[in-house]
């Protein structure tokens, strides 16, 4: 992806501190991806002393990460936590929650809006089914990336070289005999996702659970969520769930619209 500089009108150099610091952040968020000191100073023309001591300071403070490289940077913890903050605070926006009630409805299951952290898939908001047999996993809660229909979807998102990474680093444990835990069916799951434009979980992260999950997309068509519901197999069967397909695509895309 290429980096295009700042106009004239949008130089910072007259900016104070907190400004330029915002401005860096800004610049790795729209990027999603590692960036040196010098691809971020090549959008915001600062002195080389000053984006490195920028650079520098939100590395000390947590809120950038330095990758193996030595060179490169990615949101660091801090402003990860700020960031899921930021998305749950969501859940207080009435146009959001109605949306996931609306297909709560519809399915008649619990319904998740997920986004990727990380290794994992953090649930930022979901409304309960009311059936008394469901499974609790609260807004905030961590899940696997290889074993949920939430955290696959995430993995077809990937690009093929990242995703090869991921396969042979991650830690692929079994949570139920149905788990993947081979890379070459993990990598093949993949592919099959890209192409249905879905993600399934057959009982592979809570025995008797299953789960659909489609993204939610922005005008770049990038992952920014997912939509998913899942339900206990003795109510309802993986086969009979994907008809449920178009009412989640349908929420997906009014979510998307939410920006």
């Amino acid at each position: 992806m290429k980096i295009v500089a700042m106009t004239s009108q949008e130089d910072p150099g007259n900016s104070s501190p907190s400004m330029r610091i915002l401005q860096v952040l800004e610049v790795l968020a729209k990027e999603a991806r590692p960036l040196t000191a010098t691809e971020i100073n090549a959008v915001l023309k600062l002195p080389k002393p000053t984006i490195h001591r920028l650079v520098g300071n939100l590395e000390q403070e947590g809120f950038l990460s330095r990758q193996i490289d030595g060179r490169s940077y990615l949101p660091g913890p801090k402003l990860r936590d700020m960031m899921r903050g930021v998305m749950r605070s969501w859940q207080h926006v009435a146009t959001q929650r109605n949306i996931l009630t609306r297909l709560n409805a519809e399915i008649g299951e619990t319904c998740n809006l997920s986004a990727p952290d990380g290794d994992a898939m953090v649930y930022l908001d979901r409304v309960e089914t009311q059936w008394p047999l469901r499974i609790e996993l609260h807004a905030g809660s961590r899940v696997p990336l290889h074993a949920t229909a939430a955290g696959k979807l995430c993995l077809s998102f990937m690009t093929d070289a990242a995703l090869e990474r991921f396969t042979e680093l991650a830690d692929l444990k079994a949570h139920t005999p149905q788990t993947i835990v081979s890379s070459d069916r993990l990598r093949d799951e993949v592919q099959r996702i890209r192409k249905n434009g879905y993600s399934t979980d057959g009982e592979e992260f809570v025995p008797g659970m299953i789960a659909v999950a489609v993204p939610v997309l922005d005008d770049a068509d990038r992952l920014m969520a997912t939509v998913s519901f899942h339900a206990p197999v003795l109510r309802l069967d993986l086969k009979t769930g994907l008809q449920f397909l178009p009412a989640l695509r349908a929420a997906a895309s009014q979510l998307a619209q939410l920006r």
